[in-house]
């Protein structure tokens, strides 16, 4: 067995089946390159064939991409091959990840199909990915509730025709870590050519092990492949979490013996503009990238780190992307520093134009907040906040009046279509009343399913950062604000939300 661990994000395809996660191909391609800074080994990109706009991202990414193997997800059917397999015709190095339900239960009501007819059709789907790209994954779609007998001879025969690594995914999150590493340690052991393919692992977090059980995967069963997310993005709990995985077999060498090639200093940057761009806020106790993760508030705690930090870190701050230091700059900054201190957070803008309008708007907000905080940088350059010219829906302006005692009422002014109208409102707050003015014209029809304010920093002049998440016709979209006045940030987050709901792009459930 290899001493390197694969790290196989899907941030960018199972990451994105959770509600309101759906990303644009702009937003894609931005956490593209930012996994590309991060050296994971294989990014997920999509899946090919769920919608045209999800086949222009991977092909964009596929463009755009030259230091990590691009991979399309692809359903065991002719089309949905071919759709990945073009998709990814320019990358420099590409994978078609094939996928079809191994379980009794998923055969019988999902497929409606004989285990003969499931492994006929699995034999052949990576038969035909083989004929257009080298690399070839296949994976077992809950597989941990399949009858073993029958999963060997699945996996002997994928392998045998071609597949380069085989993936054992825990869709529903049912697995328990011991006995989900004997798991693997089985088939591994029962499979013939079991040595002719990467075994990888693909966790979900329904009871809060996705992370213990891929580890658990990874030493007692063997597997060299994890695939996680960033922040553990994705349906229902979330999947493995990406930092966690790493940090845990880079702090533990000791124990897991095994090295990954990421480069963990871009994990925070990767985690703010993965939360920034979906609307996913990350808890403060959330392990190595949350708010608190290095921070200590007890007496003894704070003690034990000025005399020695390893009496209560077992890691470094700094070696996750965390500044010692986070207040960087303040009106007098010029755009020089402003443009180091973007190269420092490994961020690249897409052009001069949208480096230009992060610094108007950093210039802008420096005039109004005396302080300027790492986080505050993140949110300016995230995707919402960076100057968009085809949004249907634009803020020029917000004026509100609430009093103790007064029906609070609030006037918008706004673009729609390019054209400027104003709308005004009464509300059981000035936030109501600011979106309900933004309605008057705008009239969506959508549900608000969540209204959420996270403070960017740790002051009262802090930026708010606020996500609103509709939902219309079967569609949830997030749309994120940022501001240092909360009523604004909001305008900002739901004209954001109405903007991605015009992108009418329809999406199919992939694998768990």
């Amino acid at each position: 067995m290899s001493d390197r661990l694969i790290i196989f994000d899907t941030t960018l395809r199972d990451g994105e089946q959770s509600p309101g996660a759906s990303m644009t191909r702009d937003e894609k391609l931005r956490i593209a390159r930012q996994l590309e800074r991060l050296k994971v080994d294989v990014m997920e990109a999509g899946f090919a064939a769920s919608s045209p706009g999800d086949f222009d991202a991977i092909q964009a990414i596929a463009h755009a991409v030259r230091d990590v193997t691009v991979c399309s997800l692809a359903r065991a059917m002719e089309r949905d091959i071919t759709l990945a397999a073009d998709a990814l015709q320019y990358a420099k190095n590409s994978r078609i990840h094939v996928f079809i339900s191994t379980s009794p239960l998923h055969m019988a009501k999902k497929l409606c199909m004989t285990p003969d007819q499931v492994l006929e059709q699995a034999v052949q789907s990576v038969r035909l990915a083989k004929n257009r790209v080298s690399d070839v994954e296949f994976s077992a779609e809950d597989a941990y509730r399949s009858e073993e007998d029958f999963l060997c001879r699945v996996i002997e025969a994928v392998i045998h025709e071609g597949a380069t690594t085989v993936n054992m995914p825990d869709t529903v999150g049912y697995a328990i870590p011991a006995l989900y590493g004997n798991f693997i340690q089985r088939l591994r052991e029962r499979v013939p050519n079991s040595d002719k393919a990467i075994w990888s692992v693909h966790c979900h977090n329904d009871l809060g092990m996705a992370v213990a059980n891929s580890l658990a995967g990874v030493k007692i069963g063997g597997a060299r492949q994890v695939e996680c997310t960033i922040n553990g993005l994705g349906e229902r709990a979330g999947n493995c979490s990406l930092e966690e995985v790493v940090m845990a077999v880079r702090t533990r060498r000791d124990y897991f013996g095994l090295d990954v090639g990421v480069e963990t200093t871009q994990i925070l940057a990767a985690s703010r503009l993965v939360s920034q761009t979906t609307g996913f806020v990350v808890q403060p106790n959330k392990a190595v990238v949350g708010a608190n993760a290095f921070a200590h508030a007890s007496g003894i705690h704070q003690d034990g780190i000025m005399k020695a930090r390893d009496t209560y870190e077992i890691m470094r701050a700094e070696d996750v992307g965390w500044s010692a230091n986070k207040i960087v700059l303040g009106k007098l900054s010029g755009r020089n520093a402003f443009k180091q201190r973007l190269l420092e957070l490994g961020i690249q803008m897409d052009s001069e134009a949208d480096t230009n309008a992060a610094f108007a708007k950093f210039k802008e907000l420096a005039d109004r907040k005396s302080e300027i905080f790492d986080e505050d940088i993140l949110a300016l350059v995230s995707e919402d906040n960076v100057a968009h010219r085809h949004d249907q829906y634009a803020l020029v302006s917000l004026s509100q009046h609430s009093e103790t005692g007064e029906t609070p009422q609030a006037t918008v002014i706004m673009t729609m279509a390019g054209k400027e109208v104003t709308g005004s409102a009464n509300g059981n707050g000035p936030v109501d009343a600011s979106l309900k003015a933004i309605e008057i014209h705008a009239k969506s029809g959508a549900e608000m399913v969540l209204y959420s304010v996270n403070a960017i920093s740790g002051s009262t002049e802090s930026q708010a950062e606020v996500t609103v998440r509709l939902q219309k016709s079967g569609r949830v979209v997030n749309g994120v604000g940022d501001d240092p006045d909360i009523v604004v940030a909001s305008a900002k987050a739901y004209l954001s939300a109405l903007n991605k709901l015009q992108n009418q792009a329809s999406r199919v459930a992939a694998q768990g």
